[in-house]
């Protein structure tokens, strides 16, 4: 029975790292995309945090994996022309770098797999190749949880895998915090991020300063900004809860103190379905959050007297999320005790659709996430289907059959669809199961 079920301390996944590192049993990593957070996280396990080693770095301009390994530390590795001369590197105590992710997915002296490329129907070709060779996966890429988490936790149990998001990033510290909670006998009711600043409007054009002063690329600080990226993580803690959003884009209050959702959420909807949401321009500005509720008058004294408020909505927080950091834990739940740090537990509650950031003419091509184009929201899987809404993450490519107005829902039957392959595949049977 896995730990999550047992409602035993997530913690002890540090004693059995402890333990890999004593008997030079390491759990090897390969991570698919050298990008800003591949980086990072490369930097991060090359320290090395105990019992984990980085294995094996793919991506498709090797240069970007040259830098990330040098960034690291490391100043030699192989670049394997198969998953046999990959092993043999590794095994050697030498890690691998190459463009072709079947290399890594099938190499034998790799344990797990971080895809961190923020694609699509590239990632998803990752993901599958490394379920076929019983590998697990830590999702860094809330572009293809949000979309498709749902079938592939669904695909990695028939493979006796696991898939999960990440600890650092906020659906993981969320639910990391309401793990804790609903161990200790709390019932949490809310769940979320706390978010700076929203502008549905910003473009990779009004996000390129800051996306140079921080080394990042500007269609991702700017999914950053529009909202998209904040639908998607709400979506992947959605699908993990089971909690709904209140309206198309959540309520996102505003407040000087993340405490204060205590009372800024309709507490009919926190008790009739649960609810994702985000508190802007709260402190401690960074982090996430878990609502609790707790009726029970002796109960409420006690918290009280602990400072935790007068209820019986009562709000704890973790006031950080580090990503490249806290990934050392969910790689470690996931191979050690085959424990998923947040995924999907049935099929989706709620998915990120796509709105028009401006007005357009048929014959224009939307431009995907973090574009010019639209932003991404997120809404009730239920009412997204009924006006047939297209997901955001499959709207690249899709080119407009009419004029679409600025701030516009944008159907399937608004677009003409490219091709996408296994995409398409497991879009149509996440909709059947």
């Amino acid at each position: 029975m896995a730990a999550a079920q047992r409602n035993e301390p997530i913690m002890i996944v540090d004693t059995a790292l402890q333990e890999r590192e004593k008997s030079s049993k390491p759990i090897r990593v390969g991570i698919i995309g050298a990008g800003a957070g591949g980086r990072a996280i490369a930097l991060q396990l090359a320290t090395p945090p105990p019992g984990i080693r980085l294995a094996a770095i793919v991506n498709r301009t090797l240069e970007h994996g040259e830098r990330a390994f040098r960034e690291a530390g490391m100043m030699e590795w192989r670049c394997p022309e198969s998953p046999r001369d990959a092993e043999l590197a590794i095994n050697g105590g030498i890690p691998v770098l190459t463009d072709d992710p079947s290399v890594v997915a099938g190499c034998d002296a790799v344990d797990v797999i971080i895809e961190a490329t923020g694609t699509v129907e590239y990632a998803t070709g990752v993901v599958l190749a490394a379920f076929e060779h019983g590998k697990h996966v830590v999702l860094v890429n809330a572009e293809l949880d949000s979309l498709l988490g749902p079938i592939l936790k669904a695909r990695a149990d028939r493979a006796g895998v696991v898939i999960t998001h990440t600890d650092g990033e906020e659906p993981g510290v969320a639910m990391t915090l309401l793990r804790y909670l609903r161990a200790v006998g709390l019932r949490p009711v809310a769940a979320g991020n706390l978010k700076g600043m929203v502008d549905h409007y910003r473009t990779p054009e009004t996000q390129r300063n800051f996306a140079l002063k921080y080394d990042q690329e500007p269609r991702k600080v700017t999914s950053f900004a529009d909202a998209t990226k904040l639908s998607m993580e709400a979506t992947v803690l959605a699908n993990a809860t089971g909690f709904q959003a209140g309206r198309r884009g959540m309520y996102g209050p505003a407040c000087e103190h993340v405490r204060e959702m205590a009372k800024l959420l309709p507490a009919d909807q926190m008790l009739d379905t649960g609810l994702v949401d985000y508190a802007l321009g709260a402190a401690p500005h960074t982090g996430a959050f878990v609502i609790v509720y707790e009726d029970k008058p002796l109960k409420r004294a006690q918290l009280g007297y602990v400072k935790m408020g007068d209820g019986p909505f009562y709000v704890f927080y973790t006031p950080y999320h580090l990503p490249h950091i806290q990934i050392a834990s969910t790689i470690g739940r996931a191979v050690v005790h085959g424990d998923a740090t947040v995924a999907s537990i049935s099929g989706p509650v709620c998915e990120v659709i796509t709105l028009a950031k401006r007005d357009m003419k048929a014959g224009e091509s939307l431009d995907g996430v973090g574009g010019f184009c639209a932003y991404g929201l997120i809404d009730n899987t239920a009412s997204a289907r009924a006006v047939e809404a297209l997901p955001l993450s499959l709207s690249e490519n899709c080119m407009l059959r009419s004029d679409v107005a600025k701030d516009q829902v944008i159907s399937f039957a608004d677009v003409e669809e490219p091709a996408r392959g296994v995409v398409d595949e497991l879009w149509s049977e996440q909709l059947a199961r």
